[in-house]
């Protein structure tokens, strides 16, 4: 099992990434309008504006700190979620895992998430930092990290891991919970066969239609806290408290931006999904989801 889980960390370290990396341009339009409201009508509208002033690598802003950021905590996320959905599943009889294989993900998830985002979040601060900075807060990684720890330290780098543990939590959990719920869903009540009658091409194009579903739902579960997590690190929130940022912000407020990154978690979610079961399947593993009662053992 410890193999199984350090596999899964090192292939996610590697390739993780690029699935956030790829809706960078997406990222940086949503953030800047949850930080200046209005300030696109549009994201084609946004990505015109970049374009027109800082050239096509201006809509890249923030590439290199996504990459290195979630390269660490999508390692941490799926190696520590198989770890922990093996260490609860195996703390009670397989009967009762069974019935109760729901919670354990939910479990399984959060724990790894609480992880994860340790890892992630001083990229993200930095991240943010140069997106919704007006010139921009660094131009390079390396000089935003410089710059954080010269004015802010440590704390600057994790003022914001309570928001992001309030947005990737949740996210976590309803991401796996939902999926294995969609993938035996669509097995159970679309499909006429049981899963271990498709071959592996249909069982991977399962996931990642359950991957995008799961990707819209969580989205919208996750949005608030995204959007305090954009307000808390741009340069206009220095010295504000979280209740401050929330009042400021109001209900509307916290809703800004959901289409464009409904759109963004929709793509990376289920190209995340088709990477996670297609490494899986090359070690020889099955599909997640769609787990008969005789397989659990096995999963």
């Amino acid at each position: 099992m410890c193999k199984r889980a350090s596999h899964a960390f090192f292939f996610f370290f590697c390739l993780f990434s690029p699935t956030h990396a790829m809706v960078t341009p997406l990222d940086l339009v949503k953030c800047r309008n949850q930080v200046k409201p209005g300030l696109y009508k549009s994201v084609f509208n946004g990505w015109s504006t970049i374009i027109k002033a800082e050239g096509f690598r201006g809509i890249w802003l923030g590439v290199a700190p996504t990459l290195i950021g979630y390269s660490m905590q999508g390692a941490g996320k799926y190696g520590f979620y198989e770890y922990f959905k093996y260490k609860f599943s195996h703390m009670v009889d397989e009967e009762t895992a069974y019935k109760n294989r729901t919670l354990i993900a939910l479990l399984a998830s959060g724990s790894a998430e609480f992880i994860a985002d340790i890892f992630l979040c001083p990229m993200e601060s930095i991240k943010v930092r140069m997106q919704t900075s007006h010139p921009p807060y660094a131009a390079t990684s390396l000089e935003g990290f410089q710059k954080l720890k010269a004015t802010e330290g440590l704390r600057g780098f994790y003022k914001g891991l309570v928001p992001l543990w309030s947005r990737q939590i949740p996210y976590t959990c309803m991401k796996f919970a939902t999926f294995e719920k969609i993938v035996e869903l669509i097995y159970s009540s679309v499909l006429s066969k049981p899963k271990e009658e498709f071959n592996q091409l249909q069982q991977l194009l399962v996931s990642f239609t359950g991957g995008y579903t799961s990707g819209v739902l969580v989205a919208i579960v996750s949005h608030p806290a995204d959007v305090v997590v954009s307000k808390l690190n741009a340069g206009s929130s220095e010295g504000k408290s979280l209740g401050d940022i929330v009042k400021e912000l109001g209900m509307k407020g916290l809703w800004r931006g959901l289409l464009p990154r409904i759109g963004m978690i929709g793509t990376l979610t289920s190209f995340q999904w088709l990477l996670y079961d297609s490494y899986k399947v090359y070690m020889g593993f099955p599909t997640t989801g769609g787990v008969e009662k005789k397989e659990i053992k096995q999963e």
